[in-house]
């Protein structure tokens, strides 16, 4: 009877820690557990509560799961997360993997967790706040391992065509005023190249530049000139005169700073 009575395992203190909701559970006047009060009330634990070594390992877990819940959601309260995010931000924390399954497994039930809704938040968030084209924003999305197919469904939805012609009309115009010392061509290529790096399509961004002019006043377009010329003058002054005046007229056709052979004669003069 005594031996019966020595394995009985019994709650004979429970002691608030310094956290609040948190306490420390004593079994058989010995420290056996730490757990919080959403566990204590679920299992109505109490002062001579009677244990079983697989109902401690239950309450251990069901704590475990109680703690990783509350990280959960105090990182939810700031933004919304991706899946992934929230999963690697658990993992960062060390909890384990059999710990994370079920937590993960009540966001999505609750719809606390929703990569779809996160896709079509991004979106609108991205069009209304930054400069990034689809393609940007996809690849953005892409690294926080949201599904492609809720992506391109964020896409279709929330950043239409017409919206994203709207925006491209904005940028062409603030990007000229980066380029507009640049003769018209470069202009064009150098905006061009920036859009489409943003994230928008090549037949878009054509599409958006087709109206716009790309002009340089003809005075700057003169002391460009002069200056590539003398620059290049400069760099190949070793050369005989014709190889010198080719060379010249190579590296401004390159920069689309001469349309004609004729504009290059009259540098090879000018720089004798």
């Amino acid at each position: 009877m005594a031996a019966d009575s020595a394995k009985i395992l019994k709650i004979t203190k429970i002691e608030a820690q310094k956290h609040p909701g948190r306490y420390n559970v004593y079994v058989n006047d010995r420290y056996a557990f730490p757990v919080g009060e959403d566990v204590m009330v679920r299992y109505r634990l109490l002062k001579g509560t009677e244990l079983t070594p697989a109902l401690i390992a239950t309450l251990k877990t069901a704590d475990a799961q109680s703690k990783a819940w509350s990280m959960a959601l105090n990182y939810l309260s700031y933004q919304q997360r991706t899946e992934k995010e929230l999963r690697d931000y658990l993992v960062n924390k060390e909890v384990t993997p059999e710990i994370i399954a079920p937590v993960m497994t009540r966001l999505l039930d609750q719809r606390l967790l929703d990569d779809a809704q996160y896709a079509h938040s991004y979106v609108r968030t991205m069009k209304r706040t930054s400069d990034k084209g689809p393609t940007v924003i996809k690849r953005q999305l892409k690294q926080k391992a949201v599904a492609e197919n809720l992506i391109e469904d964020a896409l279709n939805d929330d950043y239409s065509v017409s919206e994203q012609l709207d925006r491209l009309s904005e940028l062409v115009e603030k990007q000229k005023k980066h380029y507009q010392r640049l003769m018209p061509s470069i202009q064009r290529q150098k905006v061009q190249q920036r859009l489409i790096e943003k994230g928008f399509s090549f037949d878009l961004v054509s599409t958006a530049m087709a109206e716009t002019d790309f002009e340089l006043p003809q005075s700057q377009a003169e002391d460009l000139l002069s200056k590539q010329a003398e620059k290049a003058w400069r760099k190949y002054r070793a050369k005989d005169p014709y190889e010198r005046s080719l060379k010249v007229r190579q590296a401004l056709y390159r920069k689309a700073l001469l349309v004609t052979p004729l504009i290059g004669g009259s540098i090879s003069t000018e720089f004798n």
